[in-house]
């Protein structure tokens, strides 16, 4: 190999080094470093690509419930949940529900899950969209709202009264459990509509 292309070698490896060693690489991607042998041209090609955000938790979020309106028996309120962990993750769909008396036990609830013209009037306009894949970061937030008649119906003669929430991302998943400042009291055996995750406010 004559001394110009030894040179030449030497000058495209130092580029490439230079260049990974200024390449910061964050846990969701991964890069691929592609070099042709040496002799009459050289070229380094890098190519970037993130990896698909993680399912979000519940473990991953603290969680505020937002207070409501009642009108003509339907009270509405939303709830906010703010990521605290590190890094990103994703959601997409409906929240899974589980009521708790003040003894901690569960309460027999179902949960029904709207999207576009919901059966019931929420205040925040995103809940009556359909559900959108959202990515969050540490410190970013996504909501969703929930509607429920404080009504008795049929043979009931009192409504159940749960002290807290818990909130699932999807089946399977952690919980984060939060405390209304006032309990929930969902009529009709227990039922709750619930929109689908949006953009926090």
């Amino acid at each position: 190999m004559s001394r110009a292309l030894k040179s030449l070698a030497i000058f495209f490896a130092f580029v490439a080094i230079y260049a990974l060693s200024r390449h910061a690489l964050s846990p969701s991607s991964t890069t691929t470093t592609i070099t042709t042998p040496v002799g009459s041209s050289t070229s380094v090609t890098t190519t970037t690509t993130s990896s698909k955000a993680a399912s979000c938790e519940g473990s991953d979020f603290s969680a505020t419930y937002n207070e409501g309106q009642g009108a003509a028996g339907t009270i509405t309120a939303s709830v906010t949940l703010t990521k605290t962990t590190p890094g990103s993750c994703s959601m997409k769909g409906w929240p899974i529900l589980t009521l708790q008396d003040k003894t901690g036990a569960l309460l027999h609830s179902s949960t029904v899950d709207t999207a576009v013209n919901p059966p019931v009037q929420y205040q925040a306009t995103q809940a009556s969209q359909a559900p959108a894949l959202l990515t969050l970061l540490h410190g970013s937030t996504a909501s969703f709202s929930l509607a429920y008649s404080d009504v008795p119906a049929g043979n009931e003669t009192s409504c159940p009264s749960a002290v807290t929430l818990s909130v699932q991302i999807a089946a399977g998943g952690s919980t984060v459990t939060l405390t209304p400042q006032y309990s929930l009291q969902p009529c009709d055996n227990g039922q709750i509509y619930a929109s689908p995750f949006y953009k926090g406010l």
